[in-house]
């Protein structure tokens, strides 16, 4: 149980420490997938508490939902439609149920 919250951590602090922009075009894409891996990370803790955590539904979720997410705001930005506001309402809600 330690592990997952330590690596969180040091993640934390070397993302606070290492300075990197990310242009003002990719802003869309990026905070939805990072909003779809943190609802995979914290679906893995939960798993992890309800002793059924497995590492490749974990990671293969976490990259597939990623993705996805990202794909899809960049559809919905093509076709004129605002769908990275629809994923940030799903995944919002999936991690507030995590």
């Amino acid at each position: 149980m330690w592990l997952p919250l330590l690596g969180l951590l040091f993640g934390a602090i070397i993302g606070s420490a290492i300075s990197f922009e990310i242009p003002v075009v990719y802003v869309k894409y990026m905070s939805v997938a990072v909003l779809a891996s943190l609802d995979s990370v914290f679906g893995g803790i939960k798993a992890v508490l309800e002793d059924t955590f497995d590492g490749s539904v974990l990671l293969t979720g976490f990259f597939t939902n990623a993705l996805l997410a990202a794909l899809l705001a960049y559809l919905g930005d093509r076709l004129g439609v605002d769908l990275y506001m629809a994923a940030v309402f799903a995944f919002g809600v999936r991690l507030f149920q995590n």
